[in-house]
């Protein structure tokens, strides 16, 4: 099986699906200040209470795999 893209398009492809599933991926589970009632004075209190960073990149990751997956089987299946 011969890869449908070169290498270079490839990461572009991957890396756009990337920065799109990390815009999905953002606001879940993302509690602010206000929701919860703990609000620091000088803050706003839409700000988010705890971020959990490194899962959203995880599950941003996980997410730009499988479409990316789907694209490259769509490519590859109907060249």
């Amino acid at each position: 099986m011969q890869f449908p893209f070169p290498i270079a398009t490839a990461c572009a492809i991957f890396f756009t699906i990337w920065f799109i599933a990390l815009f999905a991926v953002l606001p879940f589970g993302v509690r602010s200040q206000h929701e919860t009632g703990d609000v620091v004075p000088g803050t706003d209190p839409g700000a988010p209470v705890a971020l959990h960073f490194w899962s959203k990149i995880f599950w941003t990751t996980v997410l730009a795999c499988v479409v990316f997956g789907i694209v490259v089987a769509i490519a590859h299946f109907e060249a």
